[in-house]
């Protein structure tokens, strides 16, 4: 499989800087698998990424990258996507960047719909900085900021991105590998905000803080916790468990496409 995705790295960047047992590079895999079935040009290829162990991810990968400010990513992205729509343009951001100081940013991407394909590797936990948790740290959770438990009810970010008007929302996780590559691959054939959650691990900081075992511990959690989806919905989940798989698909206006019929109307008035 390396070999094949190879191509899309700047192989003089590595080795990388994430942990043993991070799952981030998983995350990273997948979604080169699924540039690589959309068979994607390079030169017409954006990868936009915030700040944090996910947004690293950008330096790896060999398209244009923009590897911008904290909670940033996705107002650098639409800058990107309106100036040059014909732009394939993905967002990488970690749990915290997206959810917490990109939080405002989130809600107003998926309400204007642009199209944009955003990826979120959510840890639970701020994992560059020192393990501070975030706004997906669940509930009594422990962290560095909250050694006694977290006393904070923990965002669910797809039902976020859903509620504000994305209109493709899926998760995965680093156990449903494959799933992400298929769940950013209909991400990107959506005309509109895509948001895609794929659930990581992080044994450096949350494994260690609440006791998770191994890094191979926290992907067995992660097959017993998280259920796929099916089309029919009868899946009855018990306490702590999450589906996973396409959550949710609609069809919307797109915002660029909105944007140049306004300046087709003003062109035509002779504004």
């Amino acid at each position: 499989m390396f070999s094949e995705i190879n191509k899309y790295l700047r192989l003089d960047k590595l080795p990388h800087i994430w942990c043993p047992g991070c799952g981030d590079g998983i995350v990273t895999a997948a979604f080169l698998r699924a540039v690589k079935e959309l068979d994607l040009d390079r030169n017409n290829t954006v990868v936009v990424s915030g700040i944090g162990c996910s947004s690293r991810a950008s330096t790896y990968l060999d398209f244009n990258t923009l590897h911008s400010t904290h909670g940033r990513a996705l107002t650098f992205a639409t800058g990107i996507k309106l100036s040059k729509p014909k732009l394939k343009v993905f967002v990488i951001m970690g749990d915290g960047d997206c959810g917490a100081i990109g939080g405002n940013h989130l809600l107003h991407a998926a309400r204007r719909n642009i199209d944009l394909t955003a990826i979120v590797f959510n840890n639970s936990i701020y994992g560059m900085t020192g393990g501070q948790y975030s706004p997906s740290t669940p509930i009594e959770a422990k962290a560095t900021t909250a050694p006694y438990g977290n006393i904070e009810r923990a965002f669910d970010l797809t039902e976020i991105a859903k509620t504000a008007g994305a209109t493709y929302v899926g998760r995965a996780t680093t156990y449903h590998s494959h799933l992400i590559t298929k769940l950013i691959v209909e991400g990107a054939k959506n005309k509109g905000f895509s948001f895609i959650e794929a659930v990581t691990s992080c044994p450096t900081y949350y494994g260690r803080y609440n006791k998770a075992g191994s890094p191979a511990d926290m992907v067995r959690w992660q097959k017993d916790n998280f259920i796929v989806k099916k089309k029919d919905n009868s899946q009855k989940l018990k306490e702590g468990q999450f589906l996973v798989g396409e959550l949710y698909k609609s069809s919307a206006p797109e915002y660029c496409e909105q944007y140049d019929k306004i300046i087709l109307s003003a062109k035509q008035r002779g504004e």
